[in-house]
């Protein structure tokens, strides 16, 4: 589409995209679509610019099944191409070692999965978009289209993101997947006694938990209870409580049958100002703007 408004305008398209497979035989996509590539990776010998898309299925097992691109992604980024992944095609980004030290996004749903098998890489779950060094990532779903926009601004200037934007009803300033997060608690380790505390909490996140409250449960020193909860959860002990207390304000604001103020109480806060900012900082919205956006709105007609 681009393309077809640079022609428009009197000039020449920027984009030539094809689609590259390991080989040029048609495969079905989950039983839902056919793909046939254009060219085999060993046909394309440079390229500016490759995309990666969303994968499905086992990660670990797509990841393998998929090793043949791994060399060949390497080689076009050392050659000079920038290299983009889609909502969980992370995983087979992160597979290639380019991403190790570097930020990285992918679907919300993924992140502890791709904690586990990519520790070296620094994942910023709420983020739709990360760009390091002709690296980039997008967050999950239809984050991609905002990627997608990022691109055609960097190559085709942010006149053609912004009418791209309007063509495709896209909002060109969503950069956080935060709003639609569901905090589940990252329970994916092997740590017993940690999960017993992050039970304890999700049990008891109304009531005034302490850490001190919290090493009593498994008689460990605080030092060695906040190294090991850190390692497990990825969170600090304050940080996950503030997760489970917001999301619980969530599903209360989403049935839309309580206050704001009310919601506050219920979930543990006392100062309308500090329950703000914490929502605001793990959501990316204040609790007013949660509620009438996803809150459920009852009708009467007179």
């Amino acid at each position: 589409m681009a393309n077809e408004a640079l022609l428009k305008m009197g000039r020449n398209p920027l984009f030539e995209t094809h689609l590259v497979g390991t080989r040029k035989k048609e495969r079905r996509s989950n039983g839902i679509f056919s793909i046939t590539p254009d060219n085999t990776i060993e046909e394309v010998c440079h390229t500016d610019l490759i995309i990666i898309p969303a994968i499905h299925g086992n990660y670990r097992e797509v990841v393998q099944a998929n090793s043949e691109f791994i060399p060949w992604i390497k080689k076009q980024y050392e050659n000079g191409a920038e290299v983009a992944s889609l909502c969980i095609g992370a995983f087979l980004l992160a597979g290639t070692g380019l991403l190790d030290g570097r930020t990285c996004a992918t679907h919300w749903l993924a992140a502890a999965e791709f904690r586990k098998m990519f520790p070296e890489v620094r994942l910023i779950d709420d983020k739709i978009i990360t760009d390091e060094n002709g690296l980039y990532t997008s967050g999950g779903a239809y984050s991609s289209l905002n990627l997608n926009l990022y691109l055609i601004e960097k190559f085709a200037g942010r006149e053609m993101a912004v009418l791209s934007s309007k063509i495709f009803e896209i909002d060109i300033s969503r950069n956080s997947q935060s709003p639609f997060i569901i905090f589940k608690g990252q329970k994916a380790h092997e740590d017993k006694e940690i999960l017993k505390v992050q039970e304890y909490m999700e049990k008891n996140y109304q009531e005034r938990i302490t850490v001190d409250d919290l090493c009593d449960e498994i008689a460990v020193s605080r030092r060695t209870f906040e190294r090991r909860f850190k390692n497990a959860t990825s969170n600090t002990v304050i940080e996950y409580l503030q997760r489970i207390k917001v999301e619980a304000a969530k599903k209360e604001l989403e049935k839309g049958h309580k206050t704001i103020n009310e919601v506050m109480y219920e979930v543990g806060y006392s100062d309308p100002k500090a329950f703000r900012d914490v929502f605001k900082k793990i959501t990316d919205m204040t609790p007013l703007d949660y509620l009438n956006r996803y809150g459920k709105i009852t009708r009467i007609y007179a």
